[in-house]
């Protein structure tokens, strides 16, 4: 077994990662099959698994060695419209999804929670082989999260009700939250499992039904969490997931005449496409996660132990394959130096190798196009005058692998201060006064999310109100919760997913008025 006590030396910092143990109830993490096997590569609709109807397919690539571990079926429209027209049926009036009652919904949502917890350790290594993540991470945190994700929702799936008004007049008024209808669901690469629970979960437990596109580079444990969809009782046709590219496949889904909401969570690049087929087609509901370039914000009364080890952890965890990575570290002018010494030193201790290794902090990047435009970007920071201090090339002879990378003397205008580079590269930026670090972090087209590190409520309360962006963490980074709520300012998306908001978008309310019968005299 490898010991729980891994988790420290896994990028999460000792503290942090003792907070995480605590949360996993210091659990023994089973040792993984390093191969897992793969049984499902298929296109699932109607509880069935079928080849796609042009019997393409693609391979996924296993980023730690660049081999392919195995075909998977290519969807396309035609696959897409299967995929929607069962959705349909399974939610027309009368269809045992619709007669379910809510409590019979939040109770496949915990039987499913329950099947993956059951596969928990094949889950994790499938998504570690077809990822490249810390297998560590994909067990500990990834479907630690999942599972709490689920249940939560499950637990609405009864309690999400409407109201009843005191209008004028001899008249009784309530509103009912009654399901969207077909829902496309476009999910990324950098977390497949979680990212997936975040969207079936408020669909389902209000009654939708779905149609999933997963990402092209990582469609294996998406696809077997189908199957334990199938086998939790959910009515064929209520869940259907099709692979295959955003081109194709996704472009279907958001111009689907048929599908009555989209949610993606992706780059800011394709939100903007979906947004535009969405609006052109029939007007369907979007949600929409996208890209970042938080700001990170350490003020000189900050604990600088805390400080650099989580400004760390906000840039390095996943590989640096976060939207809201802590991508641009504000340090005050008085701590930069003793700043920057410090996050050199943490980079260079980073160790990266082999995803299954316990003793690994970092693994590979998701697949040779985000390999390169890393690469891309660390050339682009050098060539524009920021200066490297450590890492800037690859970390391995074959696979995909980044050194741990950081950038002092960084400025505002740099392409690399501007743009998302999703991968493991710090940059950090020097600034005197809090008003000016509240202009500097404002002024980019993302909001995200942001973070702050300082002694000074005073300081925390006026930057957490000043800061565009849709979550502000104060002395810590990327701590979520299935209760809160998550989503971006700007051009970092629309709407909001987990905690009761992440209810609203899966939800028409509807206004029932009834006329009251008067007492005979």
């Amino acid at each position: 077994m490898l010991r729980a006590a891994a988790l420290a030396a896994s990028g999460l910092g000792p503290r942090l990662g003792r907070r995480l143990l605590s949360a996993a109830a210091a659990q023994a993490v089973p040792t993984p099959n390093q191969q897992p096997e793969v049984f499902y590569n298929q296109i699932f609709i109607n509880n069935e698994w079928h080849d796609a109807v042009s019997k393409k397919t693609f391979p996924t690539v296993n980023p730690s060695t660049g081999e392919v571990i195995c075909q998977v079926a290519e969807g396309n429209k035609e696959d897409v419209d299967k995929a929607v027209k069962a959705a349909r049926a399974a939610f027309q009036l009368g269809s045992p999804w619709r007669r379910m009652d809510a409590s019979e919904r939040g109770r496949l949502l915990n039987r499913l929670a329950d099947l993956i917890e059951r596969d928990r350790t094949y889950l994790a290594a499938l998504e570690t082989l077809d990822n490249g993540k810390p297998y560590v991470i994909s067990y500990l945190v990834d479907l630690d999260m999942v599972l709490k994700c689920i249940r939560y929702y499950a637990g609405w799936a009864d309690k999400y009700h409407g109201k009843t008004i005191p209008i004028d007049g001899d008249f009784f008024s309530y509103t009912r939250h009654e399901p969207v209808g077909v829902c496309g669901q476009i999910i990324p690469w950098n977390f497949p499992l979680l990212m997936q629970a975040w969207k079936l979960g408020p669909a389902l437990a209000t009654g939708n039904v779905v149609v999933m596109k997963v990402a092209e580079q990582t469609p294996l444990t998406a696809l077997y969490v189908a199957n334990l969809i199938k086998e939790a009782g959910f009515p064929p046709g209520v869940v259907n997931i099709v692979p295959g590219y955003g081109p194709t496949a996704g472009a279907a889904i958001a111009s689907h005449e048929d599908v009555d909401k989209v949610a993606f969570t992706g780059s800011t690049e394709v939100g903007h496409l979906i947004q535009v087929a969405a609006g052109s087609s029939n007007l369907k509901r979007v949600t929409l996660e996208l890209g970042g370039k938080s700001p990170n914000i350490i003020m000189s009364d900050a604990d600088m132990d805390w400080a650099v080890e989580q400004a760390h952890f906000a840039l390095f965890f996943n590989q640096g394959q976060c939207c809201c990575a802590g991508s641009r570290t504000f340090v005050q002018e008085s701590v930069y130096e003793e700043f920057v010494e410090r996050s050199i030193a943490r980079a260079k201790a980073r160790v990266v190798g082999n995803p299954f290794d316990s003793r690994t902090e970092q693994g590979p990047q998701v697949d040779e196009t985000q390999f390169k435009k890393i690469l891309g970007y660390i050339k682009s920071g050098k060539e524009e005058g920021a200066k490297l201090l450590c890492g800037g090339g690859a970390a391995a002879d074959r696979g995909y692998f980044i050194q741990p990378t950081v950038f002092g003397d960084v400025q505002d205008g740099m392409t690399i201060a501007k743009e998302e580079i999703f991968g493991p590269v710090m940059q950090i930026l020097k600034f005197k006064t809090i008003e000016e670090v509240v202009g500097r972090a404002n002024n980019t087209k993302y909001g995200l999310a942001a973070a702050v590190f300082t002694k000074d409520l005073d300081k925390a309360n006026y930057l957490s109100q000043a800061l565009q962006a849709g979550t502000v963490w104060v002395n810590c980074y990327d701590v979520f919760g299935a209760q809160s709520p998550f989503g971006g300012y700007k051009m970092s998306g629309s709407g909001r997913e987990l905690g009761e908001y992440g209810l609203q978008a899966y939800t028409e309310v509807k206004t029932v008025t009834v006329k009251v019968p008067q007492k005979n005299s």
